[in-house]
């Protein structure tokens, strides 16, 4: 067994392969960029090495200076973890040649799945269900249109070198064929400089289902069930779980039996994940695979009661597999949210800056937080946008979606946008509890985006309940003050009216809160409600019983309103006396003021490129400027015809939320 093993990677995925090492007893050496020399992983670490600059592809992309770290600090083997150099087969020949142990599979079997089109050919070989198609690189589009009419409409066009949602198309006609194959060209010899393109027949209603395979050195391979990952928002997984609720005994064996048959078929000896796409029909065909840990082996790990990390560490110590397919369990029901620093309010725009609040809820009863931020630290711009992953494990399907929603409840963040509201929205959903639901459910559902509507609560008067009791403490403190003149002390009434909206569309609830026994009775809005507090006010996160029934909720108060959060849905709410109350619909309405003559940053970025000057007249659609943050570059365009007065940002500049860019006269 090693010794000392260096983690080639950063944030999350680091912080949780070095919680493996220390249990089994292994050193960590960390990297890390400019923009990471505070980061947890870093902290976590026995040694750290600085490897460079904040862009990845002058710290953690460059190889040279990783195996430079492993010298130094004689680490015996490297980790990758996800993402950056984890599936890159130079990168694991190169480790291997200098006499480190790579952390994962061979660098052949990296190059045999890394490329599309010959994965499918190997695939093929090896008795695995592929998608009708044709397999070889096309030259031109008419020779694409006459391919995707002899496998039948719809067709897929994709980039033999693709990822990440580039250099792919849905074709449903000829017109669509032909265009779809010069756009996927011409994206993936920009983003990956490869322009071979293949078609494959469209698998209508798919479900995007993977197979986690391990294998080792001495000839065993296994499979360790399936992870459903259908709910995708632009390609990329938002909620993933295990088992699939769709999946039957049979396909699910058959399934596995073909992962590992693939597996054994490039001499795999590392975890893995093999991807399927299973049609309405559970008709299932081979997708791609992924020669790396993945983003969701907690939910895995849940189900089953194995540590992968370990795993990956003892077989690439030389280590047989401690099992066989037999004696692997699947216990329970583990579900995975994805928590990334983005507004779902604002299209998902990234937000990035200081973590002001952390408080992930606690990990207890079937609930595990892996992450590698903490309160007060920065989120950078430099990388991908998640902040954690919070997993929760049930007896069954319906328990997990419970406690899932419960700690969401439970996981206060600030300073930043996360995509709590949205994942909550998505938990609450009447298809995606009945478990109907496919890789298209997302854009079927949220196609125009997401908006605070879309979070539909199931008794929204308790929300104002909340309010009205949270108001009831702070009454009872200022009634305990003292000082106060004697037969003029301060009391606190018990009749309250709960106003909520703003800018003269105002909605008011009246609300009774009687103190009865240190727990509250309300009565608001026709409903009777006995609240008791478990925790103190001063807290974030709030831990009570409604009626009997436990819940978890956020309260905090700003500036005279109560900000409530529950189950998705937030609110703010000034509580009144009945005399307040009719006092405050008096109060004159301020409008808003005029944003339309200036261009603002939509989120915190880099202004990588400003594409107009001072006088110039610019029609509607035309671009403006360019803001990159967390890998992805932002266009933004003009939204009508105007004139450029001045350009107040510069090239090169990090923007902040709102920031003005550019004036328009």
């Amino acid at each position: 067994m090693f010794s000392k093993i260096l983690i080639a990677n950063r944030g999350e995925i680091a912080c949780r392969v070095i919680k493996t090492a220390r249990k089994m007893g292994i050193q960590t050496v960390a990297v890390y960029s400019d923009a990471d020399k505070e980061a947890r992983h870093v902290e976590l670490a026995d040694e750290a090495v600085h490897i460079g600059p904040a862009p990845s592809r002058e710290s953690y992309l460059v190889m040279d200076k990783i195996i430079a770290a492993c010298k130094q600090t004689g680490a015996q083997a490297v980790h990758p973890g996800y993402g950056f150099l984890s599936e890159n087969e130079e990168f694991a020949r190169r480790v291997e040649e200098e006499g480190i142990v790579f952390i994962g599979p061979k660098h052949a079997s990296i190059a045999a799945m890394g490329d599309k089109i010959a994965s499918k050919k190997l695939a093929k070989e090896a008795k695995v269900n592929t998608i009708p198609g044709y397999n070889a690189a096309i030259d031109t589009a008419e020779q694409a249109v006459e391919i995707a009419k002899g496998i039948g409409y719809p067709v897929m066009i994709k980039a033999s070198a693709g990822g990440g949602g580039k250099g792919l198309r849905v074709a449903f006609n000829d017109k669509e064929a032909f265009e779809g194959f010069t756009s996927c060209r011409n994206e993936a010899r920009n983003s990956f400089g490869d322009d071979r393109v293949f078609i494959e027949k469209f698998v209508e209603e798919p479900r995007h289902i993977e197979i986690q395979v391990l294998g080792d050195a001495h000839g065993n391979t296994v499979y360790l069930w399936e992870r459903e990952c259908s709910i995708q928002r632009r390609h990329q997984k938002v909620i993933e779980e295990a088992p699939s609720p769709f999946l039957d005994d049979a396909t699910r064996k058959a399934m596995g039996e073909q992962a590992v048959a693939l597996a054994k078929a490039v001499n795999y000896q590392s975890a893995g994940t093999v991807e399927f796409v299973v049609g309405r029909d559970k008709s299932f065909y081979f997708l791609e695979m992924n020669t790396r840990l993945q983003v969701e082996h907690p939910v895995t790990e849940g189900i089953t009661g194995l540590d992968l990390v370990e795993l990956m560490i003892r077989v690439a110590a030389g280590e047989k597999l401690p099992f066989t397919q037999g004696e692997i369990k699947r216990d329970g029901w583990a579900m995975e949210c994805r928590i990334n620093a983005e507004d779902p309010f604002r299209n998902f725009l990234p937000s990035t800056g200081r973590l002001v609040k952390y408080a992930p809820p606690p990990q207890e009863n079937g609930v595990r937080v892996d992450t590698g931020v903490y309160e007060g630290g920065e989120i950078p711009m430099f990388y991908d946008s998640m902040i954690a992953k919070l997993i929760v494990h049930g007896k069954d399907r319906r328990e997990a979606i419970a406690k899932m929603r419960q700690a969401l409840n439970g996981f206060a963040i600030r300073g930043i946008n996360s995509n709590i509201p949205f994942q909550a929205a998505l938990l609450a959903h009447p298809k995606f509890v009945s478990g109907d639901f496919n890789t298209g459910f997302i854009a079927e559902n949220y196609g125009r985006g997401f908006s605070a509507t879309d979070v539909p609560h199931d008794d929204p008067v308790f929300l104002r309940a909340l309010a009205a009791v949270a108001n009831r403490v702070h009454t009872q403190r200022a009634m305990r003050i003292s000082g106060q003149l004697p037969g003029h002390e301060y009391k606190a009434g018990e009749d309250f009216v709960v106003v909520t909206g703003r800018n003269g569309d105002t909605q008011s609830v009246p609300a009774t809160v009687k103190v009865i026994d240190k727990a509250f009775d309300v009565e608001a809005g026709g409903r009777h409600y006995r609240i008791e507090m478990f925790t103190p006010l001063r807290d974030l996160v709030i831990r009570g019983s409604c009626n009997g029934e436990p819940f978890v909720a956020q309260i905090e108060r700003i500036g005279l309103s109560y900000r409530v959060m529950h189950n998705g849905t937030q609110i703010d709410a000034k509580v009144f006396t009945p005399r307040a109350a009719e006092l405050n619909t008096l109060m004159p309405f301020k409008a808003p003021p005029d944003l339309s003559k200036f261009l603002l940053s939509p989120m915190p970025g880099l202004l990588v490129d400003v594409a107009v000057t001072p006088g110039q007249t610019v029609r509607a659609g035309e671009k403006l400027a360019v803001i990159e943050a967390m890998k992805m570059e932002n266009i933004l365009l003009a939204v009508q015809d105007c004139v450029v007065s001045e350009v107040v940002a510069k090239k090169g500049e990090s923007l902040a939320v709102d920031q003005v860019i550019v004036k328009f006269q």
